[in-house]
């Protein structure tokens, strides 16, 4: 064979040495990749709470507004009343509302706002984000622990202060979503409970769950 021969199988021999090194780096880079996102999926998945009702025999929860007014939230329930504070936060009848609240997932359950409806709402979409409350204060549930919901109506002229304070003394239906996160601040969820009049000695309510959307990842749904 010639000098030239030679010379182009050299380069065909370089060339293909340079296209097997070029798979096996973008087949290294792939698997590294996907090895990375499944980490960062157990990561996450590790971090990840999921509120619901606490349990009929978890222990019941004095839960304070700051105005001397307490409202006692019992296992599996929701508490809410009308008056009672001293009036150093607003009104003299600010309605109270409250739900015990379970966290079963695995992360610390840190609670961002809430968005009220006076009534059973079945709706299949949550309330736009830019119309949830925000809460006056971060709210922790700890990982397979108990914890609870605040919320308060505390002026007269507050567009929803009548209509939740008519469905409180007439023990109607409400619901409230609950948006929240890990500690973080990542993974948020809305939460959609309903809460439902006892009609036994404790005059309570009872706290369902009906519906979890995901906001900072794919929604299952």
């Amino acid at each position: 064979m010639t000098a030239q021969t030679w010379t182009t199988i050299a380069d065909l021999a370089t060339a293909l040495g340079t296209l097997v090194l070029a798979i096996a780096t973008f087949s290294a880079i792939r698997s590294a990749n996907l090895s990375a996102r499944i980490a960062q999926r157990a990561l996450l998945e590790g971090m990840r709470p999921v509120l619901m009702p606490s349990k009929r025999d978890d222990a019941a929860l004095k839960v304070n507004f700051g105005d001397s007014k307490f409202v006692l939230v019992p296992g599996g329930g929701a508490a809410g009343e009308v008056g009672g504070g001293d009036g150093s936060l607003g009104s003299d009848d600010p309605v109270y509302l409250a739900v015990g609240l379970r966290n079963a997932g695995n992360g610390i359950a840190v609670l961002h706002g809430w968005h009220f409806y006076p009534e059973w709402h079945r709706d299949d979409e949550h309330a736009p984000l830019e119309e949830f409350r925000r809460q006056t204060r971060d709210l922790y549930i700890p990982v397979g622990d108990v914890g609870f919901w605040q919320g308060a109506f505390r002026v007269a002229s507050e567009p929803q202060y009548e209509a939740a304070r008519k469905v409180i003394e007439a023990r109607e239906p409400w619901t409230v979503e609950l948006l929240y996160g890990d500690h973080e601040g990542g993974q948020r969820v809305i939460s959609k409970f309903t809460m439902l009049a006892r009609h036994d000695s404790e005059n309570g309510w009872f706290a369902s769950v009906s519906r979890h959307w995901n906001i900072d990842r794919p929604d299952p749904r």
